[in-house]
């Protein structure tokens, strides 16, 4: 069965990644792809593949918004049709590469691998709150696991406790907190923790009088197929949410499969070198290592034919597998059907 849902947006990079003037080749779903900015602002995403000796268009150079292959000098627009064969005037039939189409949301370049009428940008997740607050760093990191492991370990933040003592420091506030997942009219999963009553976490410790309590939440949406959105608030104690200790806290977590077994993760964090080295610490040094050992360990194997052992916890994380392999069987081909 085919491993990608096709028919969804998925990030293929920030935009400050794509060089101006220039190509980022990029592998996305198992396809080698190159990504461009053309002249009015808008992207190409290319297949990385000259369909003449199937060398990288990403070895060739730009000529405006065609792609000059760097071995026989093909030429391909932005649709991935040929418009310029160097040894005639004629261009051969099926001189095509393929394109997918690209829209540009909240600071990344997103991509649409399905059927290309198909391909609504209102469908794109909203991520505004990206640029409505204070300015931020867009960064992404590599894991090598599957996209679901990923999904997995953020719609599931209990993990906290164990994984991120120092970094979170949550202070077993997730014992005590209450747990939800629950499905909103726009079909996105939430993974909610309410943790009413509790002390202050030591980055609000200053801010909260000695001895005072807090209310503190985490809600993490999730859209198909990967696409994450993180909401932390803390507030003084019994005050529905309104005495803020601190402003409230969103971040992306928006994760698109290289491979069947590696994954880019995007996300935002503040300016600065304390940010950047707290972020390098929970992905690369904490999150990355376990989520590597769990697709190490997997074997290659289908992971509900090794038939998990399922916590509370898991609700919200087993509800966008479930809803992902809802998806898989709408797209999969009717079966044949034979005259008898």
């Amino acid at each position: 069965m085919e491993p990608y849902v096709r028919n969804l947006w998925y990030v293929a990079a920030w935009e400050d990644e794509v060089p101006e003037g220039g190509m980022l080749p990029r592998t996305l779903l198992d396809e080698p792809r190159l990504l461009y900015r053309l002249a009015d602002g808008s992207y190409a995403a290319l297949a990385d593949r000259c369909p003449h000796r199937f060398a990288p268009l990403s070895r060739g150079k730009r000529d405006g918004d065609r792609i000059v292959c760097g071995y026989h000098g093909l030429e391909f627009g932005a649709d991935g049709g040929c418009v310029r064969n160097p040894f005639s005037d004629l261009i051969p039939p099926n001189t095509q590469v393929s394109s997918w189409p690209a829209e540009a949301r909240w600071g990344a370049v997103w991509v649409w691998p399905g059927d290309a009428e198909a391909a609504d940008p209102a469908l794109i997740p909203d991520f505004s709150f990206i640029d409505a607050g204070p300015p931020i760093v867009r960064g992404r990191t590599h894991m090598r696991a599957n996209y679901e492991f990923i999904t997995d370990n953020l719609m599931d933040l209990s993990h906290a406790e164990f994984l991120h003592i120092e970094t979170f420091a949550t202070n077993g506030a997730l014992f005590n907190g209450e747990h939800s997942a629950t499905q909103d009219d726009s079909g996105a999963i939430w993974s909610n923790w309410r943790m009413p009553d509790t002390p202050p976490r030591p980055f609000a410790t200053a801010l909260v009088p000695d001895g005072g309590r807090v209310d503190q939440w985490l809600e993490m949406r999730w859209h198909a197929p990967a696409s994450m959105a993180l909401f932390i608030g803390v507030a003084h104690a019994g005050s529905e949410r309104q005495a803020m200790v601190v402003p409230a806290m969103a971040n992306p977590h928006i994760i698109t499969p290289e491979t069947a077994t590696s994954s880019h993760y995007f996300f935002t964090r503040e300016p600065g070198e304390a940010s950047e080295a707290m972020a390098k610490q929970v992905f690369d040094a904490e999150d990355g290592p376990m989520l590597e050992a769990i697709q190490q360990a997997m074997l290659g194997r289908d992971f509900w034919a090794e038939r998990p052992v399922i916590l509370s916890v898991d609700a919200a994380a087993i509800r966008a597998r479930r809803r992902l392999m809802q998806l898989r069987r709408s797209e999969a081909p009717a079966p044949i059907e034979v005259a008898a």
